[in-house]
C-alpha cells in the first residue's frame, strides 16, 4: 500500500530525539543537530540520507520511485515518492538515514527496533 505524509510522519515521529523544522515549502528533520530527511509536501516526496551505494542501487532498481538527490560527505542522498514506496521500505529507509546520523550512544540506546 503506497504511504502519505501522515505515514511518514508518524514513522519519524518514533525515532528518538528527532526534532522537525518546517520551513516554507519543506520540512527538515535531525538527529543531534544533523539532518537525516526533508519532506516536500507539494510534491508528496522525501529526501533521505543513505550510504552511496544504497542510492545507486534504489535509483537502478526503480526509478520510478526513487531519483538521486546529491551526495554529500560520503553519503547519496535519495527523493522518494510517497505514492510510489510501500509503508516497510520506508519504514527501512527511514530509520537507516535516522541511524547513519545518529551519535552512537543513542544507537547503542535504541538498538534496531524499526519505526512501525
Amino acid at each position: 500500500m503506497p504511504c502519505d505524509i501522515p505515514d511518514f510522519l508518524y514513522l519519524v515521529g518514533q525515532l528518538p530525539d528527532v526534532r522537525q523544522s518546517d520551513l516554507e515549502k519543506w520540512s527538515r528533520f535531525d538527529v543531534a543537530g544533523r539532518t537525516f530527511g526533508y519532506l516536500w509536501p507539494r510534491t508528496r516526496t522525501v529526501g533521505l540520507k543513505q550510504t552511496i551505494a544504497e542510492q545507486l542501487a534504489l535509483v537502478a532498481e526503480r526509478p520510478d520511485v526513487f531519483e538521486v538527490q546529491f551526495t554529500a560527505g560520503g553519503f547519496g542522498w535519495v527523493v522518494a515518492s510517497l505514492e510510489r514506496i510501500e509503508r516497510d521500505e520506508l519504514a527501512e529507509l527511514t530509520f537507516e538515514a535516522w541511524r547513519l546520523t545518529a551519535p552512537q550512544e543513542l544507537l547503542d540506546t535504541y538498538g534496531d527496533r524499526l519505526p512501525t
